[in-house]
């Protein structure tokens, strides 16, 4: 529903953006240009900032949500790779961790990035930190009720200039290793990867880890990607 409204109100570029189109094309590279062609007809990035989300890949998460239902109030969430900050925004809404709607459990939403995130109200943020770092997992501990995660979010990725199937697939494994020290038995995670080789790697490991494993393609990741995401879901205990 939420995405047939998108297609109605923004699919249909503004004839102001044509018009402006030129000027910000001026001394730009080829990929550039097509980059700035893309950001002006894609109807997620207008929705974003109609909605003050801070990219559109919050889209990824709500549709994923909307779905499966992992962000319930009351719970506890870590975001890896949150710069800017756009998943942590729905973490926060979605768990309470604000505490605005006061008849409703309040959560608590964590955001790691090894760039600096923008200060977001009802999360608690650790910029310039490595998730692989043990300093980082003492200082999550700290900050988790009962030192426990409910669930784990990831769209962390290598700079998209240098896209590495490997090390992206190396970056999600250590997601895995941080879902071993801190998340709570039943406790479900979602981490992106690019299709490829080692892809059943880290479907395998998961799969030891999780009851319940499946791949999704958000309809926000654009079709000529190759993102997808592996949403795992009832933590076993180990």
């Amino acid at each position: 529903m939420m995405w047939k409204r998108m297609q109605r109100s923004f699919i249909h570029v503004s004839a102001v953006a044509l018009k402006k189109t030129p000027l910000h094309m001026k001394g730009k590279s080829a990929a550039d240009r097509r980059w700035l062609v893309r950001q002006l007809n894609d109807p997620f990035v207008k929705a974003a900032h109609a909605q003050n989300y801070r990219c559109r890949s919050v889209f990824k998460l709500t549709e994923i949500d909307d779905k499966y239902r992992l962000l319930k109030p009351g719970l506890s969430v870590i975001d890896c790779g949150a710069a800017p900050g756009a998943w942590s925004q729905v973490a926060v809404q979605r768990v309470n961790s604000t505490g605005e709607s006061v008849d409703l459990p309040k959560g608590s939403v964590i955001g790691i990035d090894s760039l600096r995130i923008s200060p977001l109200d009802g999360a608690q943020l650790l910029s310039n930190h490595d998730i692989t770092e043990p300093s980082t997992h003492v200082a999550l501990e700290r900050l988790l009720p009962e030192a426990r995660a409910d669930v784990i979010l990831s769209d962390m990725a290598p700079n998209a200039r240098e896209l590495d199937h490997e090390r992206l697939v190396t970056m999600s494994l250590s997601v895995l290793d941080l879902a071993d020290k801190v998340l709570s038995p039943g406790g479900s995670l979602i981490c992106k990867y690019w299709d490829g080789a080692l892809a059943h790697k880290l479907q395998r490991r998961l799969s030891s880890m999780f009851q319940d494993v499946r791949t999704v393609k958000p309809r926000a990741s654009r079709k000529e990607s190759a993102e997808i995401f592996f949403l795992a879901r009832m933590f076993k205990i180990r």
